[in-house]
């Protein structure tokens, strides 16, 4: 339990991609940096060492000091392992945070130049830059009995490229309508936790991951929320070796990425 966090952070990559490419650097659990040509976003940013009593098991990507000021900080949820407080007064954003309806107080007195609360399906536009809150399967309670918190992913996109990603939860036939409504290039997908101490059904496995993605209709699937913190009951191993395995037994493994903290991939 009280094994240092092992890897290391990097610098990040400041220079921009090329027109028509989207580079994503994965800081560790849900926490994503997404680069295009012209903007930025920062989606659950958490470098915490510890998530209550869990000690994280993988440093953060990045070095948080070192990341620069982006275009917007997104939200999914308000669950202290994606909204981490301390994180997001690190960080700066033009155009400051989107949280789903319901978790403004939680952020508005942070240091943000603006507080953007969303509905799913709502839809909002920063110059070139297109952000879709999506539904998901989940809970958005921070504490007990918040329960009117809201709760799921986000579509961004910009520079002819789109990102989604997922947040947190479940398995549910919401995935398939999602991809009726927006073409993805990139699904960021959580593959961990699933065997929870509750035994609620909170988070979707590895093979459904898989399923997701083919729901999706997405070109390339990347695993999220695994590794860092331990929150299930399985091995801590587990969800990567059953994820390739079920991509392998389906014929689309070139289309999952496996990416390491802090090393940025363009795509």
């Amino acid at each position: 339990m009280f094994r240092k966090p092992s890897g290391k952070a990097l610098s990040p990559v400041l220079e921009a991609p090329a027109d028509g490419l989207i580079r994503v650097t994965w800081i560790g659990h849900a926490s994503f940096f997404l680069q295009f040509a012209k903007h930025s976003v920062m989606i659950d940013p958490n470098w915490a060492n510890w998530h209550g009593p869990v000690r994280r098991q993988r440093k953060p990507g990045l070095v948080l000091d070192e990341v620069p000021e982006v275009d917007l900080i997104l939200v999914t949820h308000a669950h202290f392992d994606h909204l981490h407080k301390p994180s997001l007064k690190t960080l700066q954003a033009r155009e400051g945070i989107v949280v789903p309806r319901g978790s403004a107080s939680l952020v508005k007195r942070l240091g943000f130049p603006a507080v953007h609360e969303m509905d799913v399906w709502d839809q909002l536009e920063f110059g070139a830059l297109e952000v879709i809150h999506t539904p998901s399967h989940h809970w958005g309670a921070r504490y007990l009995h918040d329960t009117h918190r809201d709760f799921g992913g986000y579509i961004v996109r910009a520079g002819g490229k789109s990102v989604f990603h997922c947040g947190a939860g479940a398995y549910f036939d919401g995935f398939s309508e999602i991809g009726k409504r927006a073409e993805i290039d990139v699904a960021l997908l959580p593959i961990g936790a699933y065997d929870t101490p509750s035994g609620r059904e909170v988070h979707m496995n590895p093979e459904e991951a898989v399923r997701a993605f083919v729901d999706l209709g997405a070109n390339v699937l990347i695993p999220m929320h695994y590794g860092t913190f331990h929150l299930g009951n399985e091995p801590l191993d587990e969800p990567l070796d059953r994820l390739l395995t079920e991509a392998d037994r389906l014929g689309i493994s070139e289309q999952v990425l496996l990416l390491e903290e802090g090393v940025g991939i363009e795509w």
